[in-house]
């Protein structure tokens, strides 16, 4: 019998966790967030990103044409 608990669904992330979830590097994710493009929420010094606006982001993207 396994013991191990499920992960939860993270709801903020860093933004060098979330250029890992985007596959992006963490100065693009923070030149997202400069422009206004990608939502954060900042706490003092902190920011993080939440895991709606992160699918939001993704979610704005246009396909390329075929």
């Amino acid at each position: 019998m396994s013991t191990a608990i499920p992960p939860v669904d993270q709801l903020l992330y860093t933004p060098k966790e979330a250029a890992a979830v985007l596959r992006y590097g963490r100065s693009t994710v923070y030149e997202l967030m400069a422009a206004g493009v990608l939502r954060y929420v900042k706490r003092g010094r902190s920011r993080r990103i939440r895991r709606s606006d992160l699918e939001a982001y993704v979610n704005s993207l246009e396909p390329m044409p075929y």
